[in-house]
């Protein structure tokens, strides 16, 4: 039976090492402060070399100047239990978001409702049998579970693909039978499913979420367009690509799209070369025509900003990074800016705080 569960296991630090002193040298003031944040996406973890829990997801929060009100945990293979049934091993991992939500919601690391949402882990390849390890995860999260994420991101040359997923999953992984009749488990337990997929699987995505049109899907990363690779300097051939399948995915009211991974490898930028961090506008406006393209093809109810800490972390800090997602609708009004920073994520993942 084909699965990916057995790479998921196999955790190892794919992101860089992060330097606060090189990240102190670019120092912003906030933008639009006023506006409520809801961070659709980031992640807590304790890596050899890298350590996110919850002193230093704090700091980020308090130091952000933004106002974080929210946010969402992303599953990202953190803290899997040792013991019991291989499938419901991912299931540790929401119960260790769920004791960090709780330790927020106490007050004493700041106002932030930390994980009130919490998306997990579950292998769609086992089918119908997946059923279970859902019902594991929602008893698990005391009542913060919204759905499951499986990264999907494939290509054939596998050289830069494992530097960025840490796990590698089959070819066409969203069309298989299998797949699919674990994504029919979704809907009646209103579970959404999201993935990050590059550029060149859109169209998979389109084929999946048109046949379950009752389950909410998320597309993590601004859909993943490629310019490293095979892709290298094939800029204008990858966006034509891109964008043809945004429009199509922007047709279906059940896809929703986040922006976040300013810094992803995929994208070829290198800010961690330089000898200051990068500022807000250099991190934007590599994406500027690929977020306008975007929110034309869904509208601003279907777009939210995700911070993707910490893996955006070597490259920027969290006020620079919510900066420049700011930056990407500064010519929007004042109800679509709040829309994206907060009121689509709010929606999308059902939260009451």
């Amino acid at each position: 039976m084909r699965s990916i569960q057995a790479d998921v296991m196999e955790v190892h630090n794919a992101h860089g090492a992060i330097d606060e002193a090189w990240l102190a040298l670019r120092q912003e003031e906030p933008i639009d402060p006023h506006i409520p944040v809801v961070d659709a996406h980031f992640h807590i973890w304790d890596r050899p070399g890298n350590r996110y829990l919850q002193d230093e997801l704090r700091r980020d929060l308090e130091s952000s100047g933004h106002q974080v009100q929210a946010s969402v945990f992303m599953e990202c293979g953190s803290m899997y239990r040792n013991h019991g049934p291989r499938e419901l091993k991912p299931v540790g991992e929401t119960e260790f978001a769920t004791g960090v939500s709780a330790m927020f919601a106490s007050g004493k690391y700041g106002t932030t409702r930390v994980a009130a949402g919490i998306v997990g882990f579950a292998d769609m390849f086992l089918g119908d049998k997946v059923q279970p390890v859902l019902e594991a995860h929602i008893a698990a999260a005391g009542g913060r579970f919204r759905g499951i994420r499986n990264v999907g991101a494939w290509d054939a040359d596998t050289s830069f693909v494992r530097s960025i997923t840490f796990y590698q999953p089959p070819e066409k992984m969203l069309l298989d039978e299998t797949f699919q009749r674990g994504i029919a488990q979704l809907a009646p337990l209103k579970l959404s499913f999201e993935t990050y997929l590059f550029h060149t699987q859109l169209s998979d995505l389109y084929a999946l979420a048109s046949k379950f049109s009752q389950t909410t899907f998320i597309l993590n990363h601004f859909g993943g367009p490629i310019k490293i690779g095979p892709f290298l300097g094939r800029d204008e051939e990858v966006f034509a690509l891109w964008h043809k399948n945004i429009r199509l995915l922007g047709a279906l009211p059940n896809v929703y799209m986040k922006f976040g991974g300013l810094t992803t490898k995929t994208s070829g930028l290198h800010f961690t070369d330089l000898p200051v961090p990068p500022s807000s506008e250099d991190l934007a406006r590599p994406w500027q025509r690929h977020f306008d393209a975007t929110v034309a093809a869904f509208g601003v109810n279907r777009c939210m900003f995700e911070s993707n800490f910490p893996v955006e972390k070597p490259s920027c800090s969290s006020r620079v990074s919510w900066n420049a997602l700011k930056r990407l609708a500064s010519g929007f009004s004042e109800d679509e800016k709040r829309r994206l920073c907060a009121g689509t994520a709010r929606e999308a993942y059902r939260l009451t705080y």
